[in-house]
């Protein structure tokens, strides 16, 4: 990786400065913990040069809350320059010639830039939430016999979140420069490799917290079907590789346009690739591991699985179904799969959530069934009745509700991480009279559960609405006109309608498990009356309980009004960047 960034020019660099800034950030992480007093004697000589790495450590590098502080930093900036070359004015003046991109590789656009956003933002939110999730301490000392069996435990866990604080941030900032290299790639190997960066850092994620058994096992199955699918996946690009001689998505596109029927290589080997996706995104029935990776890992992770996993799942989806594989006219090849995939995942994971009395894993199902909804709209694309404005209208609505997910469902699962900051979090019971202990933080999770059921006027809603509007656009005015009854009507109109309907009836289904949240929230007797803490012994500037609210506030802003106005413009010239490209 750190090759393909060594030979890049002035141009080059500034299109990349978020993902260099990241992989400076990794850099320092590695070095800065190391710096000390050591010295080296120049040879046949008695003069020795201080070389700064090892020796005694200095107070402040060896702090163990300086790489929460770093990748905070890091993501901060990553953030700010992926903004900053949204501008499309900054993208054509720093891009090389021929198009804003990079060799055959990689393409900066809109469209990346905004998955950047969504990537680091989620990931920001992560590592801010870990500083109570698994807080350092920096005055922390070693047992002494003197010391109670609790005291000398808390001691121990003390010392190990210290040493393991560099190894938590250096796997998010890996995941976040796989993420975002992979939101560039033009080219299905690339698309892979960088794929597979972000797995494999997000597989150890999962299994991180090794003292909770439930987290290794978690972990181990997790790292194991994704490591199956990926070889799926690896095996389906291999026979693409076979059929064109070349993976380039602009070749490959080309290629299956002038197709006459369907070449068993290119068909088998786009199928492979569909089931590796489908699983990143936690499609049925490729997402049986999902609901232990969310419920035995940390909840900041949890959160980053559920939004930026899922968003780099489906940017791969959109670049090999919309971008590769769509025909010019007619239905797509994969369009009957992706619908038949769309309808059992969302109601597979609704029925799932219903049964559930674990808040984590009622959220891993309720994760399943929004990708059943956005396969859905993706399903409506591959028709063959949107033209060119109505898939642009649908792909926003994908992008728009990847993006204010972030805000709702990783809201969501900060605010089961405050409840594990005390040892809870993995029951139900541990939800019961929220409301009385910490009132803000109770409304503000029920902001959340009300957007991720769809109800009006929050963010959730409007992108339900928005994925359910194109969904009948496309197949609008395919009923029979002269229909005498309701029955006849809908025998006549196109099955893509049913698709629609399908996301409205789990929706209304998810209703019943996102209200019975609230309910125990507001109206149950709480174990405890003692206020909820963000941290049993940290002093923070900027608390967890601020994130959240802060995550609320803008759920509700970005429901119907002008800063939602302000980010659909904004997604749909990243998606009309996409679709010209």
């Amino acid at each position: 990786m750190s090759s393909m960034f060594s030979d890049l020019g002035l141009h080059e660099a500034i299109l990349l400065l978020p993902e260099i800034t990241m992989l400076s950030g990794i850099v320092a992480l590695i070095l800065i913990p190391n710096l000390g007093d050591a010295t080296m004697r120049i040879p046949l000589t008695r003069i020795r040069v201080p070389v700064l790495i090892g020796g005694t450590r200095f107070d402040f590098t060896s702090n163990p809350r300086l790489p929460n502080h770093v990748t905070n930093a890091v993501l901060f900036l990553a953030f700010f320059y992926a903004a900053l070359l949204l501008n499309p004015t900054n993208l054509s003046e720093y891009s090389l010639e021929g198009g804003p991109g990079i060799g055959n590789l990689l393409v900066v656009d809109e469209f990346s830039r905004v998955f950047t956003l969504l990537f680091t933002s989620a990931l920001l939110l992560a590592s801010m939430a870990t500083a109570t999730r698994m807080p350092a301490m920096h005055d922390v000392t070693i047992p002494q016999e003197s010391d109670s069996p609790e005291t000398a435990d808390s001691k121990v866990m003390a010392l190990i979140d210290n040493r393991r604080q560099v190894d938590f941030h250096i796997l998010l900032l890996t995941t976040g420069l796989g993420m975002s290299l992979m939101a560039m790639a033009n080219n299905l190997f690339m698309l892979f490799v960088c794929l597979e960066l972000a797995s494999l850092s997000s597989y150890i994620l999962v299994a991180f917290h090794k003292e909770v058994d439930v987290g290794g096992e978690a972990g181990m199955k997790y790292f194991i079907v994704g490591s199956v699918v990926s070889a799926v996946g690896i095996y389906g690009m291999s026979l693409l590789y076979l059929w064109n001689g070349n993976l380039d998505m602009a070749d490959l596109a080309a290629s299956w346009s002038a197709m006459e029927g369907i070449d068993p290589l290119a068909g088998i080997g786009v199928g492979l690739m569909i089931v590796a996706f489908a699983f990143k995104v936690g499609a049925a029935p490729f997402h049986l591991a999902v609901p232990d990776a969310y419920s035995g890992s940390s909840s900041p992770i949890a959160g980053v699985l559920a939004t930026a996993s899922k968003a780099m799942g489906f940017v791969a989806l959109i670049r090999l179904l919309v971008i590769v594989t769509m025909p010019s006219s007619g239905q797509a090849v994969w369009m009957l799969a992706i619908a038949l995939i769309a309808v059992v995942t969302m109601t597979w994971g609704n029925l799932a959530a219903l049964t559930s009395d674990n808040p984590k894993r009622i959220l891993a199902y309720s994760s399943v069934a929004h990708a059943g909804y956005m396969l859905a709209a993706m399903a409506a694309i591959g028709s063959g009745l949107a033209d060119a404005s109505t898939t642009s209208m649908i792909l926003t609505a994908v992008v728009f509700h990847l993006l204010v997910l972030v805000l709702f469902k990783l809201g969501a699962f900060l605010v089961l991480s405050m409840l594990e900051a005390e040892g809870r979090g993995h029951r139900m019971e541990d939800l019961h009279g929220l409301a009385v202990r910490d009132p803000a933080i109770a409304v503000s999770m029920f902001v959340f559960m009300l957007s991720l059921a769809g109800v009006p006027p929050l963010s959730g809603f409007l992108s339900k609405l928005l994925m359910i509007n194109g969904i009948v656009s496309v197949s609008a005015g395919t009923g029979p006109a002269s229909a005498t009854s309701v029955l006849s009507w809908a025998q006549g109109v196109d099955p893509v309608f049913w698709l629609a309907v399908a996301i409205v009836l789990n929706s209304a289904l998810s209703l019943f498990y996102y209200l019975r949240i609230g309910l125990v929230m507001f109206f149950e007797t709480p174990e405890s009356d003692s206020p909820l803490k963000s941290s049993p012994s940290l002093e923070w500037p900027l608390s967890l309980r601020s994130v959240i609210m802060i995550c609320a506030t803008l759920t509700l802003l970005f429901g119907i009004g002008p800063m939602s106005e302000s980010l659909l413009d904004l997604v749909s010239s990243a998606v009309d960047s996409l679709l010209s490209s």
